[in-house]
């Protein structure tokens, strides 16, 4: 498959002007690499898809972008706020799904969103209204007073996105949130995002579910090795592939070397079928 042509649009001169915008985002473990100079623009009022590879950098990117881990180098603003010079009010402009933070799971789903209104200084009565409506699309009331930590992993996804809603954020930034949801869950929270967009919010949404990425978002960004391939609006990413060619045709892979993993799908010789002590009569 041949390579398709990227496309990468302009920087915005003014990063504030962006739902959020990352300059030579960088960090560096021992000697690898994870993020690369990353630079990208996410404008106000789009569903923006972040995909990539096992390893490119995305989970890195967003938690540097969302004030969880101190870049080695660069900036990051969310709706016009420097993450890291001006962390409060960017904080509160987001609700953040992030995959593998620790989660306060010794609470019932009620408990956690009225833990996380109270830490916003959000009215006690309005947290329980909006709790309420929250728990209910998302299929969790019936959860009643369970406990997240005995939550399947599909609900646990549900109670972040539910806390990431909670206080009206003007950008929500979601990392793989329905991994493990089931299909009609994952319906009604495609729904969600699409009317929390329409309002005039904004979300960034990575994952490695083309076709989620493809249905769902208006624009998109292919990252590998810590670096942006390509972005824009999916058609244009696209190029009139599918994004999951598109997708392929710049990270590579895809197709195993002839005579790889022959030994899968070979005949076995049954005498040369390693020796089973069972079947053999031994003790």
């Amino acid at each position: 498959m041949n390579t398709p042509i990227p496309h990468l649009p302009p920087l915005a001169p003014d990063p504030t002007t962006q739902a959020l915008a990352v300059r030579d985002l960088t960090k560096v473990f021992g000697t690898a690499v994870a993020v690369d100079r990353l630079s990208l623009d996410i404008p106000r009022g789009s569903i923006y898809g972040l995909v990539g590879p096992n390893g490119a950098g995305k989970t890195t990117m967003i938690t540097m972008a969302t004030g969880l881990a101190r870049p080695t180098e660069g900036r990051a603003w969310v709706s016009g706020h420097d993450v890291w010079v001006d962390a409060l009010p960017a904080k509160r402009a987001m609700g953040l799904l992030a995959d593998g933070v620790p989660v306060f799971d010794r609470l019932s789903g009620p408990e956690y969103l009225a833990y996380l209104g109270g830490l916003r200084g959000m009215d006690a009565e309005e947290v329980a209204r909006r709790s309420g409506e929250l728990l209910d699309a998302l299929g969790l009331a019936e959860a009643g007073e369970k406990y997240i930590v005995d939550y399947s992993a599909g609900m646990t996804k549900k109670i972040l996105l539910a806390g990431a809603l909670l206080h009206d954020p003007e950008i929500l930034i979601l990392d793989e949130p329905l991994e493990a949801v089931d299909p009609v869950s994952g319906r009604l929270i495609q729904q969600i995002l699409r009317d929390f967009a329409a309002r005039g919010g904004t979300v960034v949404l990575s994952s490695h579910v083309m076709e989620l990425v493809e249905g769902l978002c208006d624009h998109v960004a292919i990252i590998h090795h810590g670096r942006v391939l390509t972005a824009g609006h999916v058609e244009k990413v696209r190029q009139g592939s599918s994004l999951v060619d598109t997708f392929v045709g710049f990270v590579g892979g895809g197709q195993l070397r002839e005579g790889a993993l022959g030994w899968l799908r070979g005949a076995r010789d049954p005498l040369q079928r390693p020796r089973n002590p069972r079947e053999a009569g031994d003790e």
